[in-house]
């Protein structure tokens, strides 16, 4: 199908700015980082591999994360593989926060024991603050109805 290759997709998909795709080993070292990684995180491909993801993690959220990568390297199993979305704060590059949601997806060996996973991951910041914004803009017109006046 000319153009329509399993290769050719995966290959296009990778090369694309639009979602993160970050692939880290079972330790948790970057060993993938494309241009969409690039694009939301602000580290080039250079700067990320090698590097451990504790790069794109808030220093607050990494004891929780490393304990959920190491369970999920031991057991094999993962509730975020099945298209459940994960929601956490990121960090980019400059030091800002950024909210960002990801699907998962194990590595693994003929064995089948983990040698890492790779994530798909969309910024949504702006989709975030919005919902944020509006959420603060309700609760003020709640307790403005609610106050006798």
């Amino acid at each position: 199908m000319g153009g329509f290759e399993r290769a050719a997709i995966g290959e296009a998909l990778l090369d694309s700015a639009a979602d993160a795709v970050v692939a880290s080993d079972s330790e948790g070292a970057i060993v993938l980082w494309n241009a969409g990684a690039e694009r939301i995180f602000g580290f080039t491909e250079d700067e990320a591999l090698g590097q451990s993801l504790d790069i794109i993690i808030p220093e607050p959220f990494r004891a929780r994360h490393w304990e959920g990568y190491r369970e999920t390297v031991a057991s094999g199993q993962s509730r975020y593989g099945a298209g459940d979305l994960l929601a956490v704060p990121g960090l980019h590059r400059d030091g800002r926060r950024i909210s960002i949601e990801f699907t998962i997806v194990l590595l693994k060996d003929a064995a089948g024991k983990v040698t890492g996973m790779v994530a798909s991951v969309r910024d949504v910041t702006a989709r975030f603050e919005e919902t944020k914004a509006l959420r603060k803009r309700v609760a003020a017109l709640e307790e403005q109805a609610a106050s006798p006046g």
